[in-house]
């Protein structure tokens, strides 16, 4: 009888490695990343961001800062890939980005006008035209929710209290962090923006690095970190069977229709905008 038991708990052992780790989201429990596990957030669930897209800097990472700028501020370096978000003592919490063709046009400072939770996003005039292969599907717009191209959180950055059509906002489009893109604005991971949401006043001041400025504060070689990404093209089936379309929804009752339906951060259609 104990000759028998030996094999079948040797047999038991080799079905339990053959099935493999537990998975989460696609992740395996023991690779799940600290700061990047699932997430409850209200009606909806992030899972875990994988591993390979948390490489070297492109993670959130408390770091030491010793620059000039007052606490609460929001500092961008479009050219290194990064987001700083100033505090107390000496420290700043760091944060890897994307960035996308108009975010490399952002100059000066601006002021986080407004903020929102789980935006709703809608392509703008200027986006059908130049780019109709990636957002003439979406022409109707994309309801807040896991779906939306802005992600969990979105900051609505102003200046002498207009908005500017620039937006820090979530991404489901992983690869992206730490590169950029032909389009869209500054992107973050989902997880990290829901971080950054909760730090940041509604007020707070937006300063935005130059590639000289970026070069002195992280050197050539960060300052040049990441590669250009062609825009991602998605079946809008996998859009529009995940949430409902309804363009120009006012959540939260603090911005009008406008607000809602302003695209991903394209300064250039600001005028065409108005008459959306």
């Amino acid at each position: 009888m104990l000759r028998f038991l030996i094999p079948l708990v040797s047999l038991l052992a080799l079905l339990g490695c053959a099935r493999g780790p537990e998975l989460v989201g696609g992740v395996p429990v023991n690779e799940i990343v600290a700061d990047y596990g699932v997430i409850e957030d209200g009606d909806y669930t992030l899972p875990p961001v994988p591993p390979e897209y948390l490489q070297g800097v492109n993670r959130r990472t408390a770091v030491v800062y010793d620059g000039p700028e007052e606490p609460g501020t929001i500092i961008v370096d479009p050219h290194a890939k990064f987001l700083y978000f100033v505090e107390e003592d000496g420290a700043a919490m760091r944060y890897p980005i994307a960035v996308g063709r108009a975010g490399l046009r952002m100059r000066g400072d601006s002021t986080v006008g407004m903020k929102r939770e789980w935006p709703g996003w809608t392509p703008t005039a200027n986006m059908l035209r130049t780019q109709p292969e990636v957002y003439g599907p979406f022409a109707e717009g994309v309801e807040g929710g896991l779906a939306s191209p802005l992600g969990a959180r979105a900051l609505y950055l102003y200046q002498n209290g207009r908005d500017t059509f620039f937006r820090i906002h979530g991404t489901n489009d992983l690869p992206s962090i730490g590169n950029s893109g032909s389009a869209g604005c500054i992107r973050l991971f989902n997880h990290d923006v829901i971080d950054l949401y909760e730090r940041v006043e509604r007020g707070a001041r937006v300063t935005v690095r130059t590639y000289e400025e970026s070069v002195a504060a992280e050197g050539e070689e960060l300052a040049n970190r990441g590669v250009e990404l062609p825009p991602t093209i998605i079946d809008p089936e996998s859009i529009y069977g995940a949430t409902d379309v309804e363009a120009g929804e006012d959540t939260e009752g603090e911005a009008s229709a406008q607000d809602e339906t302003v695209a991903d951060a394209d300064p250039s259609a600001e005028a065409e905008s108005e008459d959306a």
